[in-house]
């Protein structure tokens, strides 16, 4: 395997539908399909060119893996096709880790969301979160909802991503993409100075601690609408790990904050297709709503599930019920569905079984 050929790896990984490459010395170059690890082709890869497709993706980068360990960027390869790469150090040796993009954005009515997800573009202001476990498709839904602002709002739209994934062309909103450790030191750093930029909307690529959390809330109570991810499996858990990452004593303050300014949570989860590829969308939707807004500032998540029960009148979508909807309408099968279910009885008479 020649340098020439990752961009050939990348196209044969692209047209089996991949959504990873992982490329490690002494081993065939693997990828991802469909939530399995298979092989992808049958040469094994040496440390040479794990090193020289390293340093071909990471250029100036390079030798930030040397100092610290890995690196991450964004790179779009010759073929047209754009990764997520990082590089890492184990046992002394590179590997590399490359999670594909789709060629396009997709549209959101593509991407099997709820109903109520579809009010989301209108929102001037306010927190949307997009949760679930890595590989969940959380970048793929914020795309497909900045694409539509993009389309049909004026808006000044800022990104904060590490590193920059989808690309977007302004259409009738000014996007501008902002790559940590490129165009801004940290996504703190880069939160603290985009209120002084003029932004309508703020998209952050995740909110992983508590400065970052808290300028997100800020920026929302100023009257912005602020995107962002986290790795939760509901909606519940979200509320849980935010209000979790401050001091006891401001915790009442920042579920006051949340109160106030959250807006909808979508829990994400992809499950295999009943047909054997491709893999279908399960997300529970939090419409946040007056009850759900008293639940939040009394710190009582553990009834966040039942009121989002009783708030499907408002669009919200239980995890259960996306589940049901699926195996009902033959995309996912009934066993797959259950590895997924909050109540795995209730799912099952729900899809007229026993």
């Amino acid at each position: 395997m020649m340098l020439s050929d990752l961009n050939s790896v990348v196209e044969l990984a692209t047209a089996r539908h991949a959504s990873d490459i992982h490329i490690k010395c002494g081993l065939p170059v693997k990828c991802r399909i469909d939530g399995r690890i298979v092989s992808l082709t049958e040469d094994v890869v040496s440390d040479q060119q794990c090193e020289s497709f390293a340093r071909y993706l990471l250029g100036e980068k390079f030798d930030r893996v040397a100092s610290i360990g890995e690196a991450d960027i964004g790179f779009t390869f010759p073929c047209g096709v754009r990764v997520r790469a990082n590089v890492y150090r184990q046992n002394r040796q590179l590997s590399l880790a490359l999670r594909i993009f789709a060629d396009r954005i997709p549209q959101m009515e593509e991407l099997g969301l709820p109903a109520c997800a579809m009010n989301i573009p209108a929102l001037k202001n306010g927190i949307v979160l997009v949760t679930g476990e890595t590989g969940s498709g959380k970048s793929t839904t914020l795309a497909s909802i900045i694409d539509r602002i993009n389309h049909t709002r004026d808006a000044h739209v800022i990104t904060l991503e590490d590193p920059v994934e989808y690309l977007f062309d302004s259409d009738r909103s000014i996007i501008s993409q902002r790559e940590i450790g490129v165009d801004t030191v940290s996504y703190a750093t880069g939160l603290r100075s985009i209120l002084r930029e003029d932004p309508d909307v703020i998209m952050i690529g995740e909110m992983r601690d508590l400065e970052t959390i808290e300028a997100a809330l800020t920026a929302a109570e100023t009257g912005h609408l602020v995107f962002a991810t986290l790795h939760t499996n509901s909606a519940a858990d979200t509320l849980d790990r935010i209000v979790g990452v401050f001091p006891e004593g401001a915790q009442a303050q920042i579920r006051m904050q949340l109160s106030n300014t959250l807006c909808y949570v979508l829990a994400q989860k992809l499950l295999l297709k009943k047909c054997g590829e491709g893999r279908a969308l399960a997300c529970e939707a939090m419409v946040v709503n007056t009850g759900i807004r008293s639940i939040i500032r009394e710190g009582k998540t553990h009834q966040i599930d039942s009121f989002i029960s009783l708030s499907m009148k408002d669009g919200s979508v239980p995890m259960d019920h996306a589940l049901q909807n699926l195996v009902l309408s033959d995309k996912v099968s009934l066993d797959v569905a259950e590895l997924y279910a909050r109540n795995k009885d209730n799912l099952r008479r729900a899809c007229g079984q026993k």
